[in-house]
């Protein structure tokens, strides 16, 4: 059983989806791969599908979408996926050209014969889309590959989840990743809901993660601190360039940035058992602390005058100013001498 290569002490596995983004073009396709290379993300995904395989050549109705959907309003399901699906011959280059560029590739498939095709190249890992969580015979055939799997549960009911984490567990999985999504195009951040990831760690016992549809790196790093192991953009060279995922997904200088956001994220959490820290070793030394302020000499009664809390340390704490106060200093004392009760 392999397994995914990050986790929560290493940050987030960082996954560039490139979904429809290739516009209809497999040089477009390459050179996305190559841009995400250069932003230092770890995996780049695709979705195994065609029209005829995830949906029917009808119009009624049912088979378009919403017309009031923000992006795709209108339009017949087997139009989209037409114009959206990643050509299957057009796998082996990508896949390729990303492990050649050192990056995880991978797919997410939608029926059984992409699992079959998918097998062909032995993906490292297996992504479930939100809407077919409700796809138990699809999830069970994925586990029984004994590969890792990462489940979106977008759309999904608490028992719906439930029954799609016990399918994946009977099929075999043992590296089971639930991820938070808000399956809408683009997404708000106040549908996100991240307090499910952690509240799904408890309940299922298994890694959690975020499918981020939200325009921006904010709730991705929010996810990140949360504990997130796998978080999944949408990417492409230029939004400009249009595509019927362009308006939510990153440019490479964007997804750049979510990468380094990312790992200062996890890194920032550090321990609740550490308070000063040797990174304060200089900051610690110019606490106050009470110094002479005035020069005195011997037999003069400290006040609030000569006596005072300053920066740097190397004095008294500055609470004992009261009992210093009216003490006889013992000797002359320039201005700077740091107080100790040796003077008094």
């Amino acid at each position: 059983m392999s397994k995914l290569p990050l986790g929560p002490e290493k940050g987030p596995m960082i996954v560039a989806e490139i979904s429809g983004n290739h516009n209809g073009s497999l040089p477009r396709a390459l050179d996305i791969v190559r841009a995400i290379a250069d932003t230092g993300a770890h995996a780049v995904k695709i979705q195994t599908y065609t029209a005829d395989t995830i949906t029917l050549n009808v119009d009624t109705p049912a088979f378009r979408i919403s017309d009031d959907h923000e992006l795709w309003g209108s339009r017949r399901l087997y139009d989209l996926y037409e114009e959206a699906h990643t050509p299957w011959e057009w796998h082996e280059p990508i896949f390729s050209l990303a492990n050649e560029l050192g990056m995880i590739a991978f797919s997410t498939p939608f029926d059984e014969t992409a699992v079959d095709f998918l097998e062909t190249f032995d993906v490292p890992v297996y992504k479930i889309a939100s809407l077919e969580i409700v796809d138990l015979p699809l999830i069970k055939q994925v586990a029984e590959t004994g590969k890792p799997m990462i489940l979106s549960v977008g759309t999904g009911s608490i028992a719906e989840v439930a029954e799609a984490v016990a399918a994946a567990r009977s099929g075999g999985c043992t590296d089971l990743t639930l991820l938070a999504c808000t399956s809408s195009y683009p997404a708000q951040p106040d549908d996100a809901n991240l307090l499910r990831m952690p509240a799904m760690a408890q309940m299922f016992g298994t890694k959690v993660g975020l499918s981020d549809h939200t325009m921006g790196l904010g709730v991705s790093v929010a996810a990140a601190a949360l504990g997130a192991t796998v978080i999944e953009k949408h990417v492409t060279l230029r939004r400009a360039d249009g595509g019927v995922d362009s308006a939510f997904s990153l440019e490479p200088a964007e997804l750049a940035q979510l990468v380094e956001a990312c790992d200062m994220a996890v890194r920032a959490l550090g321990s609740a058992d550490a308070w000063a820290t040797s990174a304060e070793n200089e900051s610690l030394r110019l606490r106050p602390s009470l110094y002479v302020s005035e020069d005195v000499k011997a037999g003069d009664i400290a006040t609030h005058a000569n006596v005072r809390s300053v920066r740097p340390g190397g004095g008294l704490p500055p609470k004992e100013i009261d009992r210093v106060v009216g003490r006889s200093f013992t000797a002359d004392s320039p201005a700077g001498t740091p107080v100790s009760w040796d003077l008094f």
